[in-house]
Order: structure tokens, then C-alpha cells, then sequence
């Protein structure tokens, strides 16, 4: 019974990851990028609490429901990605939803979403999709940083 108790409470202290894929920057042709790498990935800091896959509206039917079928929540917008990404990732962090903010993209354009986890004591990891496609802004915002 104490053995139970102990990893019941091992599990429950784990850090919850929220992963939050911009797919335009990272799923192109250049970078070859394999989805379940990027959530084995972030589930290396912990359970996955939020996974969710950003796309336009020109993403093909056949990558949402590969998405899917890999554990990613969709989100589709009817324009640039980013705005709902980055209000999504902050709202899962200030909720609470999340002990750790992982981003996988090439876009400064979510540093400031990664500074407010920092301030707000969330560990911030940046997951880029290779040497060519790294943002070292983004790279230098993050506590972590991991290159596909």
C-alpha cells in the first residue's frame, strides 16, 4: 500500500506540459518534422495536460486527422495562427492548466507568451524544427530549448 501511495503521489507532483504546436512554421517540407517526436518530446517534462496542433484553413483534411489520430487537439483559424496561439498558451498558464509551456515554431512572434509563463513561475520550453528553422529569439526566451 505504501508503494502505491508513493507512486500516486510521484505521478501527481509531475508537471503538467502544455504543448502548442504552430503548424505553418513547423510542418513544411524543408524541415521534415514527425508530430510524435515533437510530443515525445515535451512529454519528456511530464504528462501532457494540453496538446494542441495549430493550422489554417488550407491545411489539408489528411493532416488534421493525422493530428488527431496522434493525440493533438486542432485548432483551425481562418487566418495567421499565431494571435491564437499565443492567447491560448497564456490563458493555459495563467488557469493554471499547465507547469510547463512547450512551443514548438520558428516565430519570435511567441517570446512575449513565453516570458509571461517565466514571470508566472511556468517553465518555458522552445522546440524548433532544425538548425535552419530555429529562432534564437525565441531559443533565448525559453529556460529550455530543443532543436529537431
Amino acid at each position: 500500500m505504501k508503494l502505491l501511495r508513493r507512486l500516486f503521489e510521484e505521478k501527481d507532483s509531475r508537471q503538467r506540459v502544455g504543448l502548442f504546436v504552430d503548424g505553418p512554421n513547423v510542418l513544411r517540407s524543408e524541415f521534415d518534422v514527425d508530430l510524435d517526436e515533437v510530443r515525445d518530446i515535451a512529454a519528456e517534462y511530464g504528462p501532457l495536460a494540453v496538446t494542441r496542433l495549430y493550422v489554417d484553413q488550407n491545411a489539408s483534411p489528411g493532416l488534421i486527422q493525422a493530428a488527431e489520430a496522434r493525440g493533438f487537439e486542432v485548432r483551425t483559424t481562418s487566418g495567421d495562427v499565431d494571435v491564437r496561439l499565443a492567447v491560448d498558451a497564456t490563458d493555459a498558464v495563467a488557469s493554471g492548466q499547465i507547469d510547463v509551456l512547450a512551443v514548438a515554431s520558428r516565430d519570435t512572434d511567441f517570446k512575449p507568451a513565453l516570458e509571461v509563463a517565466a514571470r508566472e513561475g511556468v517553465k518555458t520550453v522552445a522546440i524548433a524544427p532544425g538548425e535552419y528553422g530555429r529562432s534564437d529569439a525565441l531559443r533565448n526566451a525559453a529556460e529550455d530549448a530543443v532543436t529537431l
